[in-house]
């Protein structure tokens, strides 16, 4: 049975400022988003529709606010709404950890709409194009949820040669739900990804993709953390992440039907043309 490492959760000091390695994940997020962005730019059928490098820069601004601001509200009013309402100041308390995937989701969403609207591209082909980049940077911050040591695990076999004591909970061997969810949700998600998207699809299937595959994801490794809380529908308790998951879930497959489906739709990303939200 494994101990937490429990790392220090800052990672260095300039005087007294204090750089947390959760901040740190989150930099690494959106370095490898320009990273990809720009090996994902060179595919012809990108490069076709005339994605820039520029794009990507103006785009990382308008996801950086999406993310902070949506993933921080998603935490207030999806998971902790009480405390937050109380301890108003602990809403801006961002370095703290605490941001919430499906909110960060929808912040996204709305701030590439906004810039979509600005540069006049269609809010689907901007999130087709993105989509591939995200997974890898949400694994970068399940990693630092984990050096956080955040969202411990369930209770495990303590045969299990994973099985971690999770600190400040308690002395019982627990599944390391933020490796499992950084791999899976994460990194898997990632890969398969990233092989659908190589090859043109119909606009609305490579979002489609991501959201039906994240939500399948992130519905199963919740099975192995402890939850923020239940809900119980028709005497069938899931957890809140689970819960959140199933609107992607269904948006996934509605994406995919229209996408493959509409008229027209054996026209791909690589012969759309610009358009306007």
């Amino acid at each position: 049975m494994l101990i937490h490492p429990m790392p220090d959760p800052i990672a260095f000091s300039l005087g007294p400022l204090h750089v947390r390695w959760y901040g740190l994940m989150y930099l690494l997020a959106f370095v490898q988003f320009i990273w990809i962005g720009r090996i994902r730019i060179r595919q012809p059928h990108i490069a076709a529709v005339g994605w820039k490098k520029e794009d990507l820069d103006d785009m990382l601004f308008y996801g950086v606010l999406g993310v902070v601001v949506g993933g921080r509200l998603g935490q207030v009013l999806f998971y902790d709404p009480a405390y937050y309402f109380a301890h108003p100041a602990e809403i801006i308390a961002v370095w703290k950890g605490g941001m919430s995937f499906h909110g960060g989701f929808l912040g996204v969403m709305l701030a590439m709409a906004w810039w979509g609207r600005k540069v006049g591209r269609n809010l689907m082909d901007v999130m087709d194009f993105i989509a591939p980049m995200v997974p890898l940077g949400y694994a970068a911050g399940r990693l630092g949820n984990f050096i956080n040591a955040e969202l411990p695990g369930r209770l495990a076999d303590p045969s299990l040669p994973w099985a971690m004591v999770w600190p400040n909970v308690d002395k019982l061997p627990r599944h390391p739900s933020p490796i499992y969810q950084m791999l899976v949700d994460g990194v898997l998600l990632f890969i398969i990804l990233w092989l659908f998207s190589r090859k043109p699809r119909p606009r609305m299937a490579v979002s489609g993709m991501f959201s039906l595959l994240y939500g399948c994801a992130r519905f199963f490794t919740e099975y192995f953390r402890v939850p923020d809380y239940n809900v119980t529908f028709g005497g069938i308790t899931i957890s809140a992440g689970q819960m959140l998951s199933l609107p992607m879930i269904v948006l996934g497959i509605v994406l995919l039907v229209i996408a493959y489906r509409r008229p027209g739709r054996a026209e791909t990303t690589s012969s759309s043309a610009r358009s306007t939200t």
